[in-house]
């Protein structure tokens, strides 16, 4: 069995849970991974990356697995450590290689991963949100709070698309109008800086819905996002609601900022993390009146389609599009 054929691990590592499939090139064009068998697993619940792993290939009923990719968010040190803001543990890929008998092991960010498999979304598993149901051919941006807030831009190019990563979550959060100036200067009181997913992402919320709690000199009893959001959506809390409409307002600016600043016209896909669970206050909120609301550009972006990507399992069919892509390179610059 050659590198092409054999079935390898591919693993999605988030801050709250880790989404690990046995993948396999499926040599179909539109869908070129297959998912074999796939789990998710709680952070909290293990010591480390390295258990989780393990813990997946000791249920692969006697499949032998030499090699595999993760996404996750964060930087890679020369050492084979990960530098990263939202997992609970650190992350050495070589401790991991060798603790496993990995022959290969690699990483990728998160969100680069995502745009990877962008394009292999099938229509039935996405929701539009504003735009023509096709776009003009050029960058596209996958972008999504989850635990913090990712984003990466997939560029077409004559030899290939090329992805490029970024730690936009780690830009300053810019706001609109006079509450979220409020609840900036708030949340700037315990902070000298406040990145955008200190606003956007799970954890986000919970500032958001705290610093409006304040402004209007009261506490905020919820422990979890979930919390917040189902208050919000069932309608028992006006505060909460009020919270998850300036999340989504905030959303939809930040992403028409970003598809100004990457050049997007090939579309834009809202990918994990909370957004599945609000797709239809998300669809009544401000979103898409302020992702549109950015002056004389009004009209550029109304030409971009922006949808919300409900695939649980595109983190990992990405980090293994991305990982046989990058063998097909590999192979191109050895026989060159």
């Amino acid at each position: 069995m050659n590198r092409a054929d054999a079935p390898f691990i591919a693993a999605d590592v988030g801050g709250t849970h880790v989404r690990i499939g046995l993948v396999r090139a499926s040599g179909n064009a539109a869908h070129p991974v297959s998912v074999l068998k796939y789990r998710k697993y709680v952070c909290a619940r293990y010591p480390g990356l390295a258990e989780i792993i393990e813990d997946f290939v000791s249920g692969l009923d006697g499949v032998a697995v030499s090699e595999g990719a993760i996404a996750s968010a964060g930087y890679p040190l020369d050492d084979g450590s990960l530098i990263t803001v939202n997992l609970p543990w650190q992350v050495s890929l070589e401790d991991i290689r060798a603790r496993l008998g990995f022959r290969a092991f690699r990483l990728v960010n998160d969100f680069e991963a995502v745009a990877h498999a962008a394009a292999y979304v099938d229509a039935s598993e996405v929701l539009q949100l504003t735009g023509p149901d096709t776009a003009a051919p050029g960058p596209t941006l996958v972008v999504g709070p989850g635990t913090g807030l990712g984003a990466a831009v997939w560029i077409p190019t004559a030899h290939g698309p090329v992805v490029l990563a970024t730690e936009a979550g780690q830009a300053a959060l810019t706001t609109g109008n006079e509450l979220e100036m409020a609840l900036l200067k708030q949340m700037l009181g315990q902070r000298s800086h406040v990145p955008v997913e200190h606003a956007l992402s799970g954890p986000g919320l919970m500032h958001l819905h705290a610093a409006l709690c304040a402004l209007h000199g009261t506490t905020s009893d919820y422990r979890t996002p979930d919390a917040i959001t189902a208050a919000a959506l069932d309608g028992s809390d006006a505060r909460a609601r009020e919270s998850l409409g300036v999340f989504c307002g905030l959303l939809g600016s930040t992403v028409g900022d970003m598809a100004l600043l990457y050049g997007v016209q090939g579309g834009i896909y809202l990918a994990g993390g909370i957004l599945p669970q609000i797709r239809g206050f998300l669809l009544q909120s401000s979103f898409v009146e302020r992702f549109l609301n950015k002056g004389p550009m009004r009209e550029a972006l109304e030409r971009i389609p922006v949808k919300l990507v409900e695939h649980g399992q595109l983190g990992v069919i990405g980090a293994a599009s991305w990982y046989l892509s990058s063998a097909v390179n590999e192979t191109g610059k050895q026989a060159h």
